[in-house]
């Protein structure tokens, strides 16, 4: 009997959602920083500065596997010489403002519709996503109208772990009540996402990339997906009914 699945759980950065630039938005953000922070220089400047110190912060993420709530990581990390309550006061909308500088957020082709279409075909879902903001995508989530089509949401910096931790993913199965054996789950990235699913005894991992990305990748028997998608409409035939896989439909790497 081939092996069957009831829930799938989503990576967010490079898969679900993607960074698209935009130079006035961007700008916007690193001025709002500034005025948040209550610093007066060039705004540009100080998030220099502040990516900078951001590298010293993800080294530590890395090393230990844990991510800091966003007042942890504006005070200790980011701004430890301005006002501490003021910091605290705005680390949410910082962390937002941190992120939107780099550009607007956006869902991948077909995402949104791969949702739907998974959960109207039974499959249980969740999110599963190293994230420093913790308001961002429940905010996304009810603006869209995706919120009520998720059993679970996990993110790195409410959780205080990281991926490829696999406390985070058996985490997701235990509150669904799912074994993780009868899980998969969608990721870009072929060492941080498949790492800790797999330890976690996840049934499939799925790659989200392209045809030029895939080329590029160094594919071992250590971080061989099970499947490989290209557009997120791709989903529904491969998932067409739970707990079944169309297996026929399957993109080998």
């Amino acid at each position: 009997m081939q092996q069957e699945f009831d829930a799938i759980f989503y990576d967010l950065g490079g898969t679900l959602r993607l960074v698209e630039r935009d130079a006035a938005f961007e700008a916007q953000a690193r001025r709002r920083i500034a005025e948040l922070c209550g610093e007066t220089g060039d705004p540009d400047a100080f998030c220099k500065f502040l990516d900078y110190r951001y590298e010293g912060y993800r080294k530590w993420c890395f090393e230990t596997m844990r991510e800091a709530p966003e007042a942890e990581l504006w005070t200790k990390w980011l701004t430890p010489e301005y006002p501490r309550a003021l910091i605290e006061r705005n680390a949410i909308e910082l962390t937002i403002e941190y992120r939107n500088k780099d550009g607007r957020r956006v869902v991948a082709p077909n995402g949104a519709q791969s949702i739907r279409d998974l959960h109207q075909n039974g499959y249980r879902l969740g999110i599963i996503s190293n994230l420093v903001t913790s308001r961002e995508i429940p905010d996304w989530l009810e603006s869209d109208k995706l919120a009520d089509y998720f059993d679970v949401v996990l993110l790195s910096c409410v959780e205080g772990i990281r991926k490829p931790d696999p406390r985070l993913s058996a985490k997701a199965c235990d509150m669904l009540g799912v074994p993780p054996e009868r899980c998969v789950y969608i990721g870009d990235n072929l060492k941080r996402d498949i790492e800790g699913t797999r330890l976690a005894g996840y049934g499939m991992f799925i790659l989200y990339t392209t045809p030029e990305k895939l080329s590029r990748e160094k594919i071992t028997d250590e971080n061989r997906p099970d499947a490989v998608i290209y557009d997120f409409a791709e989903l529904k035939e491969i998932f067409p009914g739970a707990p079944s896989v169309a297996w026929d439909k399957i993109r080998r790497a």
